[in-house]
C-alpha cells in the first residue's frame, strides 16, 4: 500500500538583523522535529543560516520569509528576500571570509535554485530528500551520486 500524501508547510517572517539568523535557525528546527525529520535537521539548518545571513547581508533592509515545505519524499526549504539581484556561485580566494554559502547550500541539498518573485525580490530554494531506512539499497550496491546542480 503507498502511504497518502503529507504535506506540511511552515512560514515566518524575520526582520533583517544578523539575530534573526539564529532565530531563523531555531525556526527550522522546531518545525523539522514536529514533522519527525530531525535527521535531516543539521543540514537544513546550516543551509538556512547561509541563505538567512545572505538575506540579511544582501537584502538592503527588507525582511525575508523562511518557508519550511515537506511532502513524502523531500523538505523544501524557501528564503526569500527583496533583493532582486540572484546569487551566483563564485570561487573564494583562500583567504576571503565570505563567497562560500552557496557552496555549502549546494553541497548539502540534493538540488538547489533561484525563482523570481513579483514585484521584487527573489526566492532561494534547496531540496532535501528525506531517505527511510526501508528505501535505502541493498549493502552490496553503491547509491547513485545525487544531482548537485543549480537551477535558474
Amino acid at each position: 500500500m503507498i502511504p497518502a500524501q503529507r504535506l506540511r508547510t511552515d512560514e515566518r517572517a524575520f526582520t533583517s538583523s544578523p539575530t534573526s539568523v539564529g532565530l531563523a535557525r531555531e525556526f527550522t528546527a522546531k518545525a523539522l522535529l514536529r514533522w519527525g525529520l530531525e535527521s535531516l535537521t543539521d543540514d537544513i539548518r546550516l543551509s538556512v543560516s547561509e541563505l538567512a545571513s545572505n538575506a540579511v547581508l544582501h537584502g538592503d533592509g527588507h525582511e525575508f520569509v523562511i518557508r519550511l515545505t515537506s511532502d513524502n519524499h523531500s523538505v523544501r526549504l524557501e528564503v526569500q528576500d527583496g533583493d532582486p539581484r540572484w546569487p551566483t556561485l563564485r570561487l573564494p580566494s583562500e583567504n576571503a571570509i565570505s563567497g562560500r554559502g552557496l557552496h555549502l547550500v549546494a553541497a548539502l541539498s540534493d538540488v538547489w535554485g533561484v525563482d523570481g518573485h513579483l514585484p521584487t525580490g527573489k526566492i532561494v530554494w534547496a531540496r532535501f530528500e528525506i531517505v527511510c531506512a526501508s528505501h535505502e539499497p541493498p549493502e552490496h550496491t553503491s547509491p547513485p551520486e545525487p544531482d548537485r546542480g543549480t537551477r535558474a
